[in-house]
């Protein structure tokens, strides 16, 4: 074990916490995540979390970085032909759940707004401002009366498929390819995301 305490010189401290931050919300949720035990997870003092970080709340926003930033990820997403926005969507955010670094963060978020209104608060506000606003101008039901519902049910199809592939791996599903999941889920998130 490290010694405890604020360390000196130069320090991946606060990498440390925040790693042990997304696996503490991943495993336990926002309520029973304590600053307590993240700092024992981080091997550090609790002061030193108290230290880079206000309370809870502020490494709850901090360690739950999105494994991508969507005002990059986003227009790659969506360039392209519109008759193939169903696949290239389904085939990132599969392959954003499919890697073990970029799904921790994702389990953690989703982990802590079943267990917390202030978290569910958090993440409603990042999911509809930063993901499905963008996405709901950007495609071809821009102009659609109802986008935001359209693009609201892609999501949630696809929130569904990685919840049961990732969290609670019911078969066939969670040990498909994942080739053979988005040919299955694109024709109907292209339908959702062309106003058909």
């Amino acid at each position: 074990m490290s010694p405890r305490g604020r360390p000196s010189g130069t320090s991946d401290a606060r990498d440390r916490i925040l790693g042990a931050a997304r696996s503490e919300f991943a495993a336990k949720g926002y309520d029973k995540a304590s600053l307590r035990g993240i700092a024992r997870a981080a091997e550090v003092d609790p002061a030193l979390v108290h230290h880079y970080f206000a309370g809870k709340e502020q490494v709850f926003v901090a360690a739950m970085r999105l494994p991508f930033d969507p005002a990059l990820a986003l227009p790659e997403v969506l360039a392209g032909p519109p008759e193939g926005l169903g696949e290239r969507v389904a085939r990132f955010f599969l392959g954003v759940w499919s890697e073990p670094a970029t799904r921790e963060p994702l389990l953690g978020l989703l982990s802590a707004a079943t267990s917390s209104e202030a978290a569910a608060g958090m993440l409603r506000e990042f999911v509809t401002g930063s993901l499905l606003a963008r996405v709901a101008d950007a495609s071809p039901i821009a102009d659609h009366p109802d986008r935001r519902l359209r693009v609201e049910a892609g999501a949630a199809q696809l929130l569904g498929v990685a919840l049961l592939r990732h969290v609670v791996r019911v078969e066939p599903l969670a040990s498909a390819p994942e080739e053979d999941v988005v040919a299955l889920v694109a024709p109907t998130l292209q339908r959702y995301l062309s106003g058909e």
